[in-house]
C-alpha cells in the first residue's frame, strides 16, 4: 500500500518544512524553508491553504499533474490527502496558511467554515489569482503573521482568526470572479450538463439507479461536487439540485398526459422508489397534485 505522511498537529508540519512553531494551532509556513525531498503523498489533519510563487510539479489530480504558476491558492479540508509518491526531489516553494479545526471552537468561524465550499473542491479547481488579489492575500497573511510574531495577548486569537475569516471572504469574492471570467468555460460544462440531462431520462438509467443526483453528473463532468453545485448557482441562479428537479416536473408534465400510465406508473419512471414522494415534489413544484394537474389539462 502506497505509504502516506500524515500530519496531526501544526507542529508536526511545520518541523517538516524547517519552521519555527509560534503558536500550536495556527501558522503561516514558508515552504522555501524546507529541505529539497521526494515526491510522496501527504494528509494533513487540519485547514491547508497553498499560496504558490512558482511552477512546480508536487501536486497530483487523478492521472493528471498540474503545474501552478506563480499566484495559485489550493484549499484542503482537514483529512484531505494531496500529492504523489515518487523517487524525484524537489524544493517546495511558496507558503501555506494552515490552522487546526480547535483554533475556532466556539467561534463565529466554526460555524460558518462549511459555507466555504472551496476547502472541498478538487486541486484541478485551484483559485488562479490576479497580481492585485495575490496582493490582497499576501497581505492577510502578514497581518496573521505579524500577530503570531507579537506577544500574546487577550486579542490575539480574536485578531487571528478575524483575519483568518477576511481572506477567506476574499477567497470567496475571487472565485465569483473566476467563474465570471471563465464564464465560456462553464457555458461549456452548463451545455454538457443539459445533455446529460436529457441523456439520463432516455435512458433506463431511472429505472436501474434511481433520481439523478448532483453527485452523479459531477462525477461525470469530472469535477467535484461543491465546485458543479457553485457553477451552476452561477450561471442559473439556482442550485444544481433545484435545476435536476425542474427537469423532472418539465418531463412529468409531459408524461401526465399519458393517460394510459398510472400516477405510480410514471412515478417509477422517473426514478421515483416511492409514488408519494413524487407526489410530494411535484406539488411542492406546481401548486397541485399530479392527478389535479391531469384532471385540469
Amino acid at each position: 500500500m502506497e505509504d502516506i505522511i500524515n500530519f496531526k498537529s501544526i507542529k508536526e508540519y511545520n518541523t517538516f518544512n524547517n519552521n519555527e512553531t509560534l503558536h500550536p494551532l495556527v501558522s503561516v509556513v514558508h515552504l522555501d524553508k524546507a529541505d529539497p525531498r521526494k515526491l510522496s503523498r501527504l494528509r494533513y489533519e487540519f485547514y491547508t491553504i497553498f499560496l504558490k510563487k512558482i511552477h512546480c510539479g508536487d501536486l497530483r489530480y487523478g492521472l493528471d499533474n498540474y503545474d501552478y504558476e506563480e499566484g495559485t491558492l489550493i484549499f484542503l479540508a482537514p483529512g484531505q490527502v494531496i500529492g504523489q509518491s515518487g523517487e524525484e526531489y524537489y524544493q517546495p516553494q511558496g507558503i501555506a496558511l494552515v490552522f487546526h479545526p480547535d483554533l475556532i471552537v466556539g467561534t463565529t468561524l466554526a460555524k460558518t467554515i462549511g459555507d466555504y465550499h472551496f476547502f472541498s473542491y478538487a486541486v484541478n479547481e485551484a483559485l488562479h489569482l490576479s497580481d492585485q488579489e495575490r496582493k490582497i492575500i499576501q497581505d492577510c497573511f502578514t497581518k496573521i503573521e505579524y500577530e503570531l510574531q507579537h506577544a500574546i495577548d487577550k486579542h490575539s486569537k480574536q485578531l487571528i482568526i478575524s483575519n483568518i475569516e477576511l481572506f477567506l471572504n476574499y477567497c470567496t469574492r475571487f472565485y465569483d470572479r473566476q467563474f465570471i471570467t471563465r464564464e465560456h468555460v462553464n457555458k461549456g460544462l452548463l451545455s454538457r450538463f443539459e445533455q446529460l440531462l436529457d441523456g439520463y431520462f432516455l435512458s433506463d438509467r431511472p429505472q436501474i439507479i434511481g433520481l439523478p443526483s448532483v453527485t452523479w453528473f459531477a462525477d461525470e463532468l469530472n469535477l467535484s461536487p461543491n465546485y458543479f453545485g457553485d457553477l451552476i448557482k452561477k450561471e442559473t441562479g439556482i442550485s444544481a439540485q433545484e435545476y435536476i428537479q425542474s427537469k423532472v416536473i418539465h418531463i412529468a408534465k409531459e408524461k401526465i398526459f399519458d393517460t394510459n400510465k398510472s400516477i405510480s406508473e410514471i412515478a417509477f419512471d422517473l426514478g421515483f422508489k416511492y409514488p408519494q414522494h413524487f407526489t410530494r415534489l411535484f406539488k411542492q413544484k406546481t401548486g397541485v397534485t399530479p392527478v389535479e394537474y391531469r384532471n385540469l389539462n
